[in-house]
């Protein structure tokens, strides 16, 4: 597969991400270079990753903790003197190995530290290859309020590798084909319509390759997300809102990110037949497809009450409202849509009929 090019960086898929990877190694003269990885991408990843890297360089491996619920300061904290007690030094490089929580969490610390060193993302979940890895949004939750601290910063390369799809489970493959299904929604009908058809998730190079290249052209129009960038979040307004609320939930299980989407996109599916003029025919057509591929999930009127109180923490909001991101139709987006609690509340009634 051809490399994709973004403005400051490219992005490398499969053999040709060693083949780049190992040229880059030799130029760039790293005093060190650290991998980041969590337990899981210690065991299944990192092997093969070092059996491809050719050279004799000076690696330290930094593991943390897997799950959402460490990617915080804390846990950067600790990377941070790792990286200290490990003689790291602007001239370092840091190898982000995993999934979302690791490509977000490494390139933050990789940016903070020493007022910032060279990192490299190396997605090894769907939801991370087609989505975190891409774009250079690094950053930690502050408590269970999802990506309230971090900067935007470019890696030196994304290396996509699609072999370590192989060690995920069926549940992280389907949160990480939902945000697929999104590009296909904010962008490109066509693309929404062949994801609508695919049942078998064990062969989706060619579907990841288009979900980078759309992630990629509207990051290109809009680094900062001032404008175009915004129409990444459908879903996210209310999706990270439910993601957040069942991650310290102590009756609920947490939930997926993609899960929480999936149900995002639903609520803000119906937002945008009300507001935005979204058919009802392709509404049912949103609902129908998330509702078979990820089931239903549950919610009485406490959650729904402590799900919108926690919307105000959305990173889109300005000047006191709560901005969403709509669709006119499958394949355009219209952004700052600012929506009534009433609405919101609607929203909930028709995704549990």
């Amino acid at each position: 597969m051809q490399s994709i090019l973004s403005d400051t960086y490219a992005i490398h898929f499969n053999e040709k991400a060693y083949s780049e990877l190992n040229i880059h190694l030799e130029k760039s003269n790293y005093s060190k270079v650290f991998i980041l990885v969590d337990e899981n991408t210690h065991q299944n990843c990192l092997p093969s990753f070092m059996a491809q890297i050719s050279g004799d360089y000076d690696f330290e491996i930094i593991e943390i903790e897997e799950g959402e619920i460490n990617k915080n300061i804390e846990t950067c904290t600790q990377v941070w003197y790792a990286l200290s007690e490990l003689d790291a030094d602007r001239k370092s490089l840091i190898i982000n190995l995993g999934g979302g929580v690791v490509t977000d969490l490494g390139g933050f610390v990789a940016s903070t530290y020493k007022r910032g060193i060279a990192f490299i993302n190396v997605p090894t979940t769907l939801l991370s290859m087609v989505d975190a890895s891409v774009g250079g949004k690094t950053g930690v939750d502050l408590g269970s309020i999802k990506n309230q601290v971090g900067v935007i910063n470019q890696p030196e390369m994304v290396l996509i590798i699609s072999s370590f799809l192989q060690t995920l489970e069926s549940r992280q493959m389907q949160s990480g084909f939902a945000e697929m299904l999104k590009h296909g929604l904010i962008r490109d009908k066509k693309y929404w319509n062949e994801l609508n058809l695919v049942s078998d998730l064990t062969n989706l190079d060619a579907f990841i390759y288009d979900s980078v290249l759309l992630k990629n052209e509207v990051v290109i129009q809009d680094p900062t997300e001032q404008n175009l960038r915004k129409i990444l979040n459908f879903g996210h307004t209310l999706g990270h809102a439910i993601e957040s609320y069942f991650l310290e939930s102590k009756t609920h299980n947490t939930l997926l990110h993609g899960e929480a989407i999936a149900v995002g996109m639903v609520l803000e599916g119906f937002l945008s037949n009300k507001l935005t003029g979204l058919a009802d025919t392709q509404l049912e057509n949103i609902k129908t497809t998330f509702i078979n591929r990820y089931g239903k999930v549950s919610f009485n009127d406490e959650d729904i009450t402590n799900i919108l109180s926690l919307l105000k923490f959305d990173k889109k909001n300005s000047h006191g409202n709560i901005n969403f991101v709509l669709l006119k139709t499958i394949g355009e987006c219209q952004i700052d849509v600012i929506v009534s609690e009433d609405l919101l509340r609607e929203s909930f009634a028709y995704y549990k009929v």
